[in-house]
């Protein structure tokens, strides 16, 4: 089918409609290969989820605009889909405690690094302050993400594509990396998805059941709370 063909078979449907079906469909689609193959991380259903409606949008001649119109739909439910995270960690209310204190510290100081390397990282390699007044915030889960980059002057999307990026490296490579150090504990594994990851990996860590669900929905809240205070002294460096 040509891409002029595919254009007119996609404008058949209403446009706030139309992207919401692909992105959902090819999200179902990639979740099933993923089933298919045993579960493997390899085959992350939101990278492949990715991939086809990038492909699906180039062949079609739509633009990101366009797209984002029509999928507002998945946009509004990013934020609900997060707080929902919020199950899992109150089931599991009395591991958290026993490790509340170790954590926030871990997160703190992880936060930190992540913010402060970042921005060295731009600086070093000349780029600019919006770059990395976007990449600061990158750690976090990408609705607190984007929200931290508009308000610091950097570019919410440069940032959501780092978050995103940052969200499927971790789920694609962080249990086998943690499982080849000998690190088994799903505790463990779930804070550092909900860290490292925020959404994306933490969906993967869900998989290993309850406790690793409430520890990367724990993770994914220091961390954004942790970056949310800590991002705007960024500025003093780079004023």
């Amino acid at each position: 089918m040509s891409s002029y063909a595919l254009g007119w078979a996609l404008s058949t449907y209403p446009p706030s409609l139309l992207w919401t079906l692909v992105t959902l469909g090819a999200y179902a689609v990639a979740r099933r290969l993923q089933q298919l193959a045993g579960g493997t991380p390899l085959l992350n259903p939101v990278l492949l989820a990715i991939g086809a409606v990038a492909c699906a949008l180039i062949a079609s001649r739509t633009s990101y605009a366009a797209y984002f119109t029509g999928s507002q739909t998945i946009h509004f439910l990013l934020g609900p889909a997060t707080v929902a995270l919020a199950i899992p960690l109150a089931r599991n209310l009395k591991h958290v405690r026993r490790v509340l204190p170790a954590v926030s510290a871990a997160v703190l100081v992880g936060a930190s690094v992540s913010m402060l390397s970042g921005v060295a990282l731009v600086r070093i390699l000349g780029g600019s302050r919006a770059v990395a007044m976007s990449m600061a915030p990158k750690a976090a889960t990408t609705p607190i993400a984007i929200a931290l980059s508009q308000q610091l002057g950097g570019v919410p999307a440069l940032t959501a594509v780092f978050a995103i990026a940052g969200g499927v490296t971790a789920a694609v490579a962080g249990q086998q990396l943690l499982s080849q150090m000998g690190i088994v504990d799903p505790k463990a594994h779930g804070m550092a998805s909900g860290v490292a990851g925020s959404g994306v990996a933490a969906a993967q860590a869900a998989t290993l059941g309850g406790t690793a669900a409430a520890f990367a929905a724990l993770g994914i809240a220091l961390n954004g709370v942790v970056t949310s205070l800590l991002t705007p002294l960024v500025q003093l460096w780079w004023p």
